[in-house]
């Protein structure tokens, strides 16, 4: 059994401290410029449209937060890492950046129509809260889209990702940001973090309703959608699409 990571608020908050001011050039650079189709993926989901109401969840330093506003949207990014703020202020002054806790989110019930959340999930200490506490913010009829790494499909891309992810992953963001340790610790995150299809789960149990997926990249990402209920006590149901 895997050790388990420290997942705790004020360590990963530390980790991104360190890594703020060359996170996005290290996510162009290490997923071959693949990042910027995930996230042109994810904008997708969102639709979103003038006024919209959206929390962009662990998104830092604005890249995920930047395409939606200029679709209109109303975004509010709330991070627990400062340091990933301030970058993400500095490149956007138009956006409300927020410190907080995924577990604990600073917002009135109800605050929004669709939230999001790209590779954050995974370094949240309990995922399951963080999706309860997402569902107490966004609006009945409201929407989540979650963009996380996640498991290859195919057996020969499993083989060829495992020792991309011990060895060329750390290598990499390490020589370009100076702090390999964290991005071992990504790396072993990625190898623990659940499944497709037990991230749906996980969803529903949440009380989110029809939960799916889409493979992106072979399911090295994968993109989750749900919908908050207008009947919070009517069953959740489970619909999953693998693509």
């Amino acid at each position: 059994m895997p050790e388990a990571l420290d997942k705790d608020a004020d360590v990963i908050a530390s980790r991104f401290n360190r890594i703020a001011r060359r996170y996005d050039l290290v996510n162009d650079v290490v997923s071959g410029g693949q990042a910027r189709g995930w996230r042109k993926a994810t904008v997708a989901a969102v639709a979103p449209t003038p006024g919209m109401k959206v929390l962009d969840l662990a998104g830092g330093t604005g890249t995920s937060a930047g395409p939606l506003a200029e679709k209109g949207a109303k975004v509010t990014v709330c991070d627990i890492s400062a340091g990933m703020l301030q970058v993400g202020r500095n490149r956007y002054p138009q956006i409300e950046f927020v410190e907080g806790d995924a577990l604990s989110l600073p917002f009135e019930p109800a605050s929004f129509q669709v939230a999001t959340i790209s590779f954050g999930l995974r370094n949240v200490r309990d995922p399951a809260a963080a999706l309860r506490e997402l569902a107490r913010v966004v609006e009945p009829g409201g929407r989540l889209v979650i963009t996380e790494f996640s498991h290859p499909r195919r057996a020969a891309l499993r083989v060829a990702y495992q020792p991309y992810l011990r060895y060329v992953l750390p290598s990499v963001a390490g020589v370009i940001t100076g702090d390999r340790d964290t991005y071992e610790y990504f790396a072993e995150s990625i190898k623990q973090w659940p499944n497709q299809r037990e991230l749906v789960e996980l969803m529903t149990e949440a009380g989110w309703h029809d939960a799916r997926y889409r493979d992106l990249s072979g399911g090295i990402v994968a993109l989750h959608e749900a919908m908050r209920p207008h009947d919070a006590s009517a069953p959740a149901g489970l619909n999953e699409v693998g693509a």
